[in-house]
């Protein structure tokens, strides 16, 4: 870890993460930490969790982390969530759209419930945090990244709902950046094999799933977290997609 917070290149900003408690959001909050950010952790459930990683980087830069709970599914509550993290150091500079659900739904058996659970989490939760964020991003000419997937251009079978959510993160993105731009851009990052699902897989297909890999293995949460860093600090990319995913998504 970096002593000399003030010379990173990230010093002084704030950053939004939803669903960073665990998994692929606690590690890009600790990359941007280490960059010198603010860290508003948002989590839903793991508040455990999240106590642990605020207590983990406010001993290495006190005061640098708030936790944030909300259920992002409670369209209400977003505005909300938002403000909190603007308040806390004057203004918002980075959202981090990273909460996700993910489980098969087997078409035919498809209920309302299910697919209002995938789609809000994945699809209308990052749409209505970034509208509300929009007036202080625009204010310091920030950024909105958000985590898709490969499978958003290739659906994933079994998982139907989840790919369509997904894609539609990917338009999102597109159409954010289309209408938020100059201001503010919008990008995004979609991991291959990076994190099994938290469901059991048979090691037979994680071998399956490596093997499609260029790289021929698999990735690690810190590769996302370098590419948000990146993205966050590209200031002439937007409206793209940067596919982290050691070639898989391009070997048919």
């Amino acid at each position: 870890m970096n002593d000399d917070y003030s010379k990173c290149s990230l010093h002084g900003k704030t950053a939004l993460i939803t669903g960073a408690a665990h998994r692929i959001g606690a590690t890009i909050a600790r990359h941007l930490h280490q960059q010198g950010a603010n860290i508003a952790l948002h989590y839903r459930k793991s508040r455990a969790e999240a106590e642990q990683i605020q207590a983990e980087l406010q001993a290495l830069r006190p005061d640098s982390v708030i936790l944030i709970q909300a259920d992002l599914l409670k369209t209400d509550s977003l505005p909300r969530l938002v403000g909190e993290a603007a308040a806390r150091w004057g203004g918002l500079d980075v959202l981090i759209n990273n909460a996700s659900t993910f489980y098969p739904t087997a078409v035919g058996e498809v209920t309302e419930q299910q697919w209002n659970d995938l789609t809000g989490s994945n699809l209308k939760a990052p749409f209505f945090l970034s509208q509300a964020a929009t007036p202080y991003l625009r204010e310091r000419k920030g950024t909105i990244i958000s985590i898709v997937d490969i499978h958003a251009e290739r659906p994933l079978k079994n998982y139907p709902v989840y790919s369509i959510a997904k894609a539609g993160l990917v338009m999102m993105t597109r159409a954010l950046a289309c209408e938020l731009g100059p201001e503010i851009r919008v990008n995004a990052i979609a991991p291959g094999a990076i994190l099994w699902p938290e469901h059991k897989m048979d090691e037979e297909t994680r071998l399956r799933i490596i093997s499609r890999t260029f790289l021929k293995k698999q990735g690690d949460p810190a590769d996302i977290a370098k590419a948000v860093l990146y993205l966050v600090e590209a200031g002439y990319v937007s409206g793209q997609v940067l596919t982290v995913d050691g070639g898989r998504s391009v070997n048919s």
